[in-house]
Protein backbone atom coordinates (compact mmCIF):
# COMPACT_ATOMS: atom_id res chain seq x y z
CA UNK A 1 0.00 0.00 0.00
CA UNK A 2 1.16 3.47 -0.63
CA UNK A 3 0.21 6.99 0.39
CA UNK A 4 -1.47 7.75 -2.47
CA UNK A 5 -4.69 5.40 -1.38
CA UNK A 6 -4.50 6.76 2.34
CA UNK A 7 -3.81 10.19 2.86
CA UNK A 8 -6.43 13.07 2.97
CA UNK A 9 -6.54 15.12 -0.10
CA UNK A 10 -7.14 18.50 -0.18
CA UNK A 11 -6.13 19.01 3.21
CA UNK A 12 -6.71 22.58 5.15
CA UNK A 13 -3.61 24.82 5.36
CA UNK A 14 -2.16 28.14 5.83
CA UNK A 15 0.06 30.19 4.29
CA UNK A 16 3.57 31.39 6.24
CA UNK A 17 2.34 34.96 6.31
CA UNK A 18 -1.36 34.49 7.89
CA UNK A 19 -1.68 35.47 11.40
CA UNK A 20 -1.36 32.49 14.03
CA UNK A 21 -4.45 33.41 15.22
CA UNK A 22 -6.34 32.08 11.68
CA UNK A 23 -4.20 28.71 12.33
CA UNK A 24 -5.20 28.30 15.37
CA UNK A 25 -8.83 28.98 14.45
CA UNK A 26 -8.43 25.95 12.30
CA UNK A 27 -7.34 23.86 14.27
CA UNK A 28 -9.50 24.74 16.80
CA UNK A 29 -12.65 24.03 14.49
CA UNK A 30 -11.38 21.35 13.07
CA UNK A 31 -9.98 19.75 15.41
CA UNK A 32 -6.92 18.78 14.10
CA UNK A 33 -3.37 18.49 15.69
CA UNK A 34 -1.04 20.41 12.56
CA UNK A 35 -1.44 21.98 9.33
CA UNK A 36 0.67 22.24 6.51
CA UNK A 37 2.22 25.78 5.82
CA UNK A 38 2.80 26.82 2.15
CA UNK A 39 4.48 30.04 0.72
CA UNK A 40 2.95 32.50 -1.60
CA UNK A 41 3.61 29.95 -4.28
CA UNK A 42 1.87 27.43 -2.76
CA UNK A 43 5.44 25.34 -2.10
CA UNK A 44 5.48 23.27 1.07
CA UNK A 45 7.35 25.17 3.97
CA UNK A 46 6.45 22.65 6.72
CA UNK A 47 3.61 22.59 9.86
CA UNK A 48 2.47 24.48 12.50
CA UNK A 49 0.81 22.05 15.63
CA UNK A 50 -1.51 22.07 18.12
CA UNK A 51 0.75 21.83 20.93
CA UNK A 52 2.39 25.05 19.73
CA UNK A 53 -0.61 27.62 18.76
CA UNK A 54 -3.05 26.34 21.18
CA UNK A 55 -1.38 27.75 23.92
CA UNK A 56 -1.58 31.86 22.66
CA UNK A 57 -4.68 32.64 24.43
CA UNK A 58 -4.75 36.44 22.97
CA UNK A 59 -7.54 37.32 20.77
CA UNK A 60 -5.87 39.01 18.25
CA UNK A 61 -1.94 38.72 17.37
CA UNK A 62 -0.25 40.01 14.66
CA UNK A 63 2.59 37.37 14.85
CA UNK A 64 2.41 35.10 11.31
CA UNK A 65 2.45 31.37 10.70
CA UNK A 66 6.07 31.97 9.77
CA UNK A 67 7.19 32.52 13.66
CA UNK A 68 6.07 28.68 14.62
CA UNK A 69 6.81 26.47 11.64
CA UNK A 70 8.37 23.87 11.66
CA UNK A 71 10.38 21.50 9.79
CA UNK A 72 8.49 18.35 8.72
CA UNK A 73 9.34 15.71 6.69
CA UNK A 74 7.87 15.86 2.83
CA UNK A 75 6.80 12.91 0.89
CA UNK A 76 5.28 11.75 -2.07
CA UNK A 77 2.29 9.95 -3.02
CA UNK A 78 4.06 6.96 -4.44
CA UNK A 79 5.76 6.37 -0.62
CA UNK A 80 5.19 2.91 1.00
CA UNK A 81 2.80 3.42 3.95
CA UNK A 82 5.07 1.56 6.02
CA UNK A 83 8.36 3.99 5.02
CA UNK A 84 5.99 7.00 6.09
CA UNK A 85 4.81 5.44 9.43
CA UNK A 86 8.90 5.65 10.18
CA UNK A 87 9.22 8.86 9.51
CA UNK A 88 5.29 9.64 11.18
CA UNK A 89 7.78 8.18 14.32
CA UNK A 90 10.90 9.71 13.71
CA UNK A 91 10.10 12.96 15.75
CA UNK A 92 6.44 11.86 16.49
CA UNK A 93 4.76 14.33 14.07
CA UNK A 94 1.72 14.93 13.79
CA UNK A 95 1.18 15.34 9.38
CA UNK A 96 3.38 14.88 6.66
CA UNK A 97 3.07 16.58 3.84
CA UNK A 98 2.41 14.93 0.72
CA UNK A 99 4.06 16.74 -2.45
CA UNK A 100 3.69 16.57 -6.09
CA UNK A 101 7.34 15.60 -6.97
CA UNK A 102 10.78 16.35 -5.19
CA UNK A 103 10.92 18.93 -7.95
CA UNK A 104 7.44 20.45 -7.21
CA UNK A 105 6.36 21.13 -4.00
CA UNK A 106 2.83 22.20 -3.89
CA UNK A 107 0.78 20.49 -1.28
CA UNK A 108 -1.48 17.61 -2.62
CA UNK A 109 -2.39 15.97 0.14
CA UNK A 110 -1.23 14.70 4.40
CA UNK A 111 -0.73 11.51 6.42
CA UNK A 112 -1.53 11.37 9.84
CA UNK A 113 -1.33 9.03 12.44
CA UNK A 114 -5.30 8.42 11.82
CA UNK A 115 -4.32 7.36 8.11
CA UNK A 116 -1.77 5.47 9.02
CA UNK A 117 -3.18 3.58 11.87
CA UNK A 118 -6.56 2.81 9.88
CA UNK A 119 -4.62 1.24 7.32
CA UNK A 120 -2.87 -1.23 9.47
CA UNK A 121 -3.16 -4.57 7.91
CA UNK A 122 -4.27 -6.97 10.82
CA UNK A 123 -2.47 -9.94 9.50
CA UNK A 124 0.77 -8.10 10.16
CA UNK A 125 -0.43 -7.39 13.87
CA UNK A 126 2.52 -9.08 16.30
CA UNK A 127 1.14 -11.77 18.53
CA UNK A 128 2.02 -9.65 21.50
CA UNK A 129 0.09 -8.19 24.70
CA UNK A 130 -1.23 -4.70 25.49
CA UNK A 131 1.29 -4.71 29.03
CA UNK A 132 3.98 -5.17 26.18
CA UNK A 133 3.79 -1.94 24.89
CA UNK A 134 1.46 -0.01 26.82
CA UNK A 135 2.62 3.19 28.90
CA UNK A 136 2.72 2.96 32.63
CA UNK A 137 3.14 6.03 33.82
CA UNK A 138 -0.05 7.64 33.27
CA UNK A 139 -1.00 11.64 33.49
CA UNK A 140 -4.41 11.55 34.55
CA UNK A 141 -6.64 14.14 36.24
CA UNK A 142 -9.37 14.10 38.65
CA UNK A 143 -13.39 14.72 38.14
CA UNK A 144 -13.46 18.10 40.46
CA UNK A 145 -10.47 19.21 38.75
CA UNK A 146 -10.59 22.72 36.81
CA UNK A 147 -11.48 22.30 32.94
CA UNK A 148 -9.20 25.06 32.56
CA UNK A 149 -6.30 23.40 34.44
CA UNK A 150 -6.86 20.15 32.36
CA UNK A 151 -6.59 22.37 28.91
CA UNK A 152 -3.01 23.77 30.58
CA UNK A 153 -1.73 20.78 31.16
CA UNK A 154 -2.99 19.41 27.39
CA UNK A 155 -1.22 21.76 25.29
CA UNK A 156 2.02 22.30 27.34
CA UNK A 157 2.72 17.77 27.41
CA UNK A 158 0.91 17.68 23.97
CA UNK A 159 -1.56 15.30 25.21
CA UNK A 160 -5.18 14.72 23.66
CA UNK A 161 -7.43 13.03 26.23
CA UNK A 162 -6.88 12.43 29.99
CA UNK A 163 -8.12 9.68 31.72
CA UNK A 164 -10.24 10.73 34.74
CA UNK A 165 -9.62 8.67 37.97
CA UNK A 166 -11.00 8.72 41.71
CA UNK A 167 -8.60 9.17 44.74
CA UNK A 168 -8.15 5.34 44.82
CA UNK A 169 -7.14 5.21 41.03
CA UNK A 170 -10.30 3.73 39.79
CA UNK A 171 -10.92 4.62 35.97
CA UNK A 172 -14.14 7.20 35.91
CA UNK A 173 -14.04 8.50 32.52
CA UNK A 174 -11.47 10.40 29.70
CA UNK A 175 -11.95 14.06 28.79
CA UNK A 176 -10.29 15.32 25.30
CA UNK A 177 -9.11 18.69 23.86
CA UNK A 178 -12.14 18.10 21.42
CA UNK A 179 -15.18 18.22 24.86
CA UNK A 180 -13.61 21.47 26.39
CA UNK A 181 -13.39 22.72 22.97
CA UNK A 182 -16.86 22.31 22.45
CA UNK A 183 -18.07 24.44 25.48
CA UNK A 184 -15.13 27.04 24.87
CA UNK A 185 -13.11 26.13 28.16
CA UNK A 186 -10.18 27.14 26.31
CA UNK A 187 -10.53 30.46 24.70
CA UNK A 188 -9.88 32.64 27.07
CA UNK A 189 -6.47 33.24 29.12
CA UNK A 190 -5.56 32.21 31.92
CA UNK A 191 -5.73 35.39 34.25
CA UNK A 192 -9.76 35.68 33.11
CA UNK A 193 -10.42 32.55 33.71
CA UNK A 194 -9.21 32.37 37.17
CA UNK A 195 -11.23 35.40 37.59
CA UNK A 196 -14.23 33.68 36.08
CA UNK A 197 -17.33 32.78 38.10
CA UNK A 198 -18.38 30.38 35.71
CA UNK A 199 -16.45 27.58 37.03
CA UNK A 200 -16.34 23.97 34.71
CA UNK A 201 -14.78 21.41 35.96
CA UNK A 202 -13.91 17.86 34.82
CA UNK A 203 -16.77 15.90 35.91
CA UNK A 204 -19.35 17.74 33.90
CA UNK A 205 -17.42 17.47 30.23
CA UNK A 206 -15.73 13.88 30.99
CA UNK A 207 -17.00 10.93 28.90
CA UNK A 208 -18.37 8.09 29.76
CA UNK A 209 -18.44 5.14 30.12
CA UNK A 210 -14.46 4.63 29.96
CA UNK A 211 -13.56 2.16 26.87
CA UNK A 212 -10.18 -0.08 28.17
CA UNK A 213 -8.45 -2.92 27.38
CA UNK A 214 -6.26 -5.13 30.19
CA UNK A 215 -2.51 -5.90 30.21
CA UNK A 216 -3.20 -8.91 28.32
CA UNK A 217 -5.34 -8.41 25.72
CA UNK A 218 -3.81 -8.32 22.10
CA UNK A 219 -2.48 -5.71 20.56
CA UNK A 220 -5.08 -6.94 17.87
CA UNK A 221 -7.85 -6.77 20.31
CA UNK A 222 -6.77 -3.13 21.01
CA UNK A 223 -6.56 -2.15 17.87
CA UNK A 224 -9.54 -3.43 16.90
CA UNK A 225 -11.35 -1.27 20.04
CA UNK A 226 -9.57 1.32 18.97
CA UNK A 227 -10.99 1.28 15.49
CA UNK A 228 -14.62 0.50 16.21
CA UNK A 229 -14.48 3.49 19.09
CA UNK A 230 -12.70 6.07 17.15
CA UNK A 231 -10.72 7.10 19.66
CA UNK A 232 -6.88 7.70 19.44
CA UNK A 233 -5.70 6.06 22.78
CA UNK A 234 -6.96 3.08 25.00
CA UNK A 235 -6.54 3.03 28.74
CA UNK A 236 -5.36 -0.26 30.04
CA UNK A 237 -7.32 -1.26 33.02
CA UNK A 238 -6.89 -4.23 35.35
CA UNK A 239 -8.76 -5.14 38.52
CA UNK A 240 -10.75 -2.14 38.52
CA UNK A 241 -7.51 0.19 38.52
CA UNK A 242 -5.65 1.97 35.85
CA UNK A 243 -2.55 0.58 34.71
CA UNK A 244 -1.27 2.49 31.42
CA UNK A 245 -2.35 3.93 28.82
CA UNK A 246 -1.58 3.00 24.76
CA UNK A 247 -2.21 5.47 21.82
CA UNK A 248 -1.81 5.48 18.20
CA UNK A 249 1.45 5.57 18.39
CA UNK A 250 2.66 3.00 20.08
CA UNK A 251 0.46 0.46 18.12
CA UNK A 252 1.90 2.21 14.79
CA UNK A 253 5.65 1.40 16.58
CA UNK A 254 4.66 -2.37 17.26
CA UNK A 255 2.97 -2.87 14.04
CA UNK A 256 6.51 -1.87 12.36
CA UNK A 257 8.24 -3.87 14.83
CA UNK A 258 10.40 -0.75 16.75
CA UNK A 259 7.92 -0.92 19.67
Amino acid sequence: MIVGEIMSKDPLYVEERSFVTRARQLIRDNHLRGLPVVDDEGNVMGAVTSQEVLKITSTRSDVTVAGFTQEVPQITEDVELKKAARLLLTGKYTILPVIQSGEDRRLKGVVSPVDIFKNINPDEIPDRRVGDVMVASVTTCHPRDLVTTVWDKMTESDFTGLPVVDDNRKPLGMITRFDILKRGGARVGKTERVRSKDVIRVEKLMKTPLYSVRSKDTLHNAIEVMSKREIGRISVVDDGKLVGIVDRYDMIRSYLGEG
